[in-house]
């Protein structure tokens, strides 16, 4: 095996174990795991690229996004809450300690986030979501 493939396919698997655990805790995003777990797979090994994006964790994710046809708005919501949940605690815990740029830097990050899922992720119904995972 070529020391890149087996570079992706070390990464890929890291990022796909974040990714799992980011399921379970707010404090990891899921999203951005998976997604740099595909690059890595795909880059790695066509046969564990296609295991992946033929598991249901894609499948509930990705798969919408990935196609370009959007997140549910349910997916965005979960995003969001999570995300303002996590900075909110940051910047709480900063802001009691008097550290101010950080949590203009922090508030500026978390706009941006909100800003990107509201209008730049095309929200999609949970129909449509489901005819893409059928394709």
């Amino acid at each position: 095996m070529k020391i890149k493939k087996l570079l992706f396919l070390i990464l890929g698997c890291l990022c796909l174990g974040l990714g799992c655990i980011g399921i379970v805790l707010p404090i990891l995003p899921t999203v951005p795991f998976f997604l740099v777990t595909v690059i890595c797979f795909a880059n790695s090994s066509q046969k564990l690229h296609d295991w992946f994006i033929h598991t249901k964790m894609y499948q509930k994710h990705l798969e919408s996004f990935v196609k370009k046809k959007g997140m549910t708005a349910r997916t965005k919501a979960g995003i969001i809450i999570s995300v303002t949940l996590l900075m909110g605690f940051g910047f709480t815990i900063m802001l009691l300690k008097g550290i101010y740029i950080p949590c203009m830097i922090l508030a500026f990050v978390w706009l941006s986030h909100i800003v990107y899922f509201v209008f730049g992720v095309k929200t999609i119904t949970i129909e449509k979501a489901g005819e893409l995972s059928q394709m």
